[in-house]
């Protein structure tokens, strides 16, 4: 079907700032409030330019003329410091405006190895609801009761569970803070929004969630059957370690100090290095012995390489295979020559869950994820050696952090209950 050079520019919504939007010849012009009468009156005023435009050689268009409207150069030119000066200036400034900014701001801030992590992802689930709701509304008159308002629509639009609208209702307040810290909004914003207490389990409709809970090591060893050679060995250095999964998969010989009977491996990157926080996982013989083969490769190299899973695979498989090389496919013919996904040279966290989540299937067991192995491997140390052992294996500042990976052992409390109740 051709395309439709002539049609005219489409009257659309410009989402951030609400604002009506038309383009053309590379020109974006904004129109004012979408729906009102007076950005209908613009539109048909930029039709008869577009028009006229149109039949003139291309060479010869001069859209750089065509004026602008005040909305346009203030999204050009939307800044911290702008909207600070149009604070001062005693002009009102607009949810969708701070938005704006603040975004602009996290995606900035919230980067690792240069890319934009998981949190700035959940700041802007946060901010496309507050935007949904209250994109025209002044800053200065948002507090608890509106607040309390959007917590009631991200329960019922979204079905977020309780703790994690929690935690986003604390991301748009860190919003309205960073912006007093900007001299965006007056302080007494962030305060007031503080008053708004957190949803307490029971006494709201927001859905609960499971506690994650410790993997048995029954279920570990069933799953293992059904795991790549390579995956299974991840399981199993994680399990001896209580590594976190992240630290397991990006796991590279040059990370490990080899030199004493226990060995040292400083991740180069993990959970908490922007808090200038050193990580440190100890190696003991039994996970030194699983380690071992995976040392012989450059330094740099992953120790765990999906490709070099899927190389062993099929080479296992050939090993394996009963029929003539005279008969039936030739090596490698069955194999898609531009597959969808190709196996990358390191585990993700993502990768190494759903290969376990795989095995589970195949062995008839729970799915569960590699996260659990950490707290199983925490509540064991805890029960042998106390918890300020399992906080020094896990790497936590405080005991209250490896509270909530140690679970109590309630077989003890049953033998002391058994002697004095």
């Amino acid at each position: 079907m051709p395309r439709l050079f002539h049609r005219p520019p489409k009257y659309r919504l410009h989402k951030t700032t609400k604002q009506a939007v038309v383009s053309f010849f590379g020109k974006h012009i904004y129109l004012g409030p979408y729906g009102s009468q007076k950005s209908h009156q613009r539109y048909q005023e930029v039709l008869k330019d577009w028009e006229a435009a149109r039949h003139q050689p291309s060479e010869q268009r001069q859209t750089d003329e065509l004026p602008l409207e005040p909305a346009e150069k203030l999204v050009l030119s939307v800044t911290p410091n702008m909207l600070r000066e149009k604070r001062l200036a005693g002009s009102p400034i607009t949810i969708s405006e701070l938005i704006y900014v603040y975004r602009q701001h996290t995606h900035e801030y919230y980067r690792k190895n240069g890319e934009v992590t998981r949190e700035a992802g959940a700041i802007d689930d946060a901010l496309r609801l507050l935007r949904k709701h209250h994109a025209t509304t002044y800053v200065a008159e948002f507090g608890p009761l509106a607040l309390d308002e959007l917590r009631h629509a991200m329960v019922r639009e979204l079905d977020w569970s309780r703790k994690y609208i929690n935690k986003q209702v604390n991301r748009i307040r860190a919003m309205f803070k960073w912006a007093s810290s900007k001299e965006i909004v007056d302080a007494a914003v962030p305060v007031a929004l503080q008053q708004l207490a957190g949803l307490k389990k029971g006494r709201t409709k927001a859905r609960e969630t499971e506690r994650i809970t410790q993997v048995d090591d029954a279920v570990i060893d069933a799953t293992l059957l059904h795991l790549p050679p390579m995956v299974a060995d991840m399981v199993r250095f994680q399990r001896l370690t209580s590594a976190r999964p992240g630290e397991v998969c990006s796991l590279s010989p040059g990370d490990i100090d080899r030199s004493g009977e226990v060995w040292i491996y400083r991740p180069a990157e993990h959970k908490t290095e922007h808090f200038e926080k050193d990580r440190v996982v100890a190696i003991g013989p039994q996970a030194q012995a699983i380690l071992k083969q995976y040392l012989g490769r450059l330094e740099t190299d992953y120790c765990f390489s999906p490709a070099e899973s899927e190389r062993m695979r099929r080479a296992l498989a050939t090993a394996r295979r009963t029929t003539p090389l005279s008969c039936g496919n030739r090596r490698g013919t069955n194999r898609k020559t531009s597959p969808k996904r190709s196996a990358n040279d390191r585990y993700t966290t993502a990768s190494y869950r759903r290969a376990i989540h795989r095995a589970c299937d195949k062995a008839g067991v729970d799915k569960w994820s590699p996260n659990r192995i950490r707290h199983t491997a925490s509540t064991e140390i805890r029960k042998r050696f106390g918890i300020d052992a399992a906080r020094a294996v896990d790497g936590h500042g405080s005991t209250s952090t490896t509270e909530i990976y140690a679970e109590l052992d309630l077989q003890k409390a049953i033998e002391v209950m058994r002697e004095i109740g």
